[in-house]
């Protein structure tokens, strides 16, 4: 019986959480517009090519062992 309570009382916390954030985010309560910068699709190829673009630099791969919290380098087998 307990836990039929404490079942309902999550699932109806999460429902007033989820309407609440539907309210305030997706009907704007308290104001505002959604930005250009989300809302147009070539703005967002255009940055995504510019960080294609970039050059990607890194060391050498890297395996860390969870236990001893060391890193070893992974060298090629080339």
């Amino acid at each position: 019986m307990t836990a039929g309570y404490i079942v309902g009382s999550l699932v109806g916390s999460f429902a007033i959480a989820y309407l609440c954030d539907a309210f305030v985010s997706d009907k704007k309560a308290f104001g505002g517009s959604i930005p250009k910068t989300v809302s147009d699709k070539e703005w967002w190829q255009a940055t995504d090519t510019k960080f294609q673009a970039w050059p990607r630099t890194a060391g050498p791969p890297v395996i860390m062992n969870p236990i001893s919290r060391q890193n070893f380098i992974v060298k090629s087998t080339e």
